[in-house]
């Protein structure tokens, strides 16, 4: 091993979080929006690096963006929804979304997945991964060479770290016959990546797209899209009743 090489290979083992100018010969993964990528070490989120973004207004119209430039560009991404609360027909268009049943096995999809090798761009929303947990998910990002990205306020082991949010005087409306306001169109948002030894921001614009109707009808309900029925102990349509190890007290995956 050459000099250069064994230095390289020193450094990214005592700086795991520093974020180099290119990760081996791998080109980044570009999310599509040119402002976000210009302000992004080598143009897009880095290969086989885990990236740390706080969600403050913005984060998951973003994300959809990037996950269906990755699948257009003949590529794989997937979304990975641990509340699930993700929902709609946008995600018939190439990205894969996984609902995980909870936080346990959204984290275990989130270190197969990142294992496998077979995607570009893995997206963890609703399930904040913490400690040892984010150690397990770094690593199989470098061992499969993806793009992650994860939604929480926990920035360990995190090659990058973004925090977007919404200009709350940015909106712009489309108005009603009468001439007041009625609907919103489009708003800017401004997003800051940081990095060793790099820190830049930049702002846009995105679309405004309303919600669809509630499930429910009644206010004081709960919205309930894409979340399964729960299912009552006892029901006499439950083929099987699944109970709980006593003897099993730690998770071996994780460790609790």
């Amino acid at each position: 091993m050459s000099s250069t090489a064994l230095l390289r290979s020193l450094l990214e083992q005592r700086f795991p979080d520093a974020t180099p100018v290119t990760h081996r010969t791998a080109e980044p993964v570009a999310t599509g929006i040119v402002p976000l990528d210009s302000i992004l070490p080598s143009g897009g989120l880095p290969r086989g690096r885990l990236s740390v973004w706080l969600p403050q207004g913005g984060a998951t119209a973003i994300l959809r963006a990037a996950c269906v430039t990755v699948a257009s560009g003949g590529e794989r991404a997937a979304w990975i929804d641990g509340l699930g609360t993700i929902s709609g027909e946008f995600w018939q268009e190439g990205p894969i979304l996984v609902r995980p049943a909870n936080r346990r096995n959204s984290l275990r999809a989130a270190e197969e997945l990142l294992r496998c090798g077979g995607f570009s761009l893995i997206v963890l929303s609703g399930s904040e991964p913490a400690g040892t947990e984010m150690v397990r998910l770094s690593r199989a990002a470098r061992e499969g060479g993806s793009a992650f990205v994860a939604l929480t306020s926990h920035t360990s082991m995190a090659s990058i770290r973004l925090i977007s949010k919404i200009l709350p005087g940015s909106y712009s409306w489309r108005r009603s016959p009468f001439g007041e306001p009625a609907e919103a169109c489009s708003a800017s948002v401004k997003v800051r990546a940081q990095s060793l030894g790099w820190n830049k921001a930049t702002e846009f614009r995105v679309p405004v797209v309303p919600f669809d109707l509630r499930a429910s009808l009644e206010a004081g309900l709960p919205d309930r899209r894409g979340l399964k029925p729960a299912i009552r102990k006892g029901d006499p349509t439950r083929s099987h009743e699944v109970t709980k190890d006593p003897r099993r007290t730690r998770d071996p995956f994780f460790g609790f």
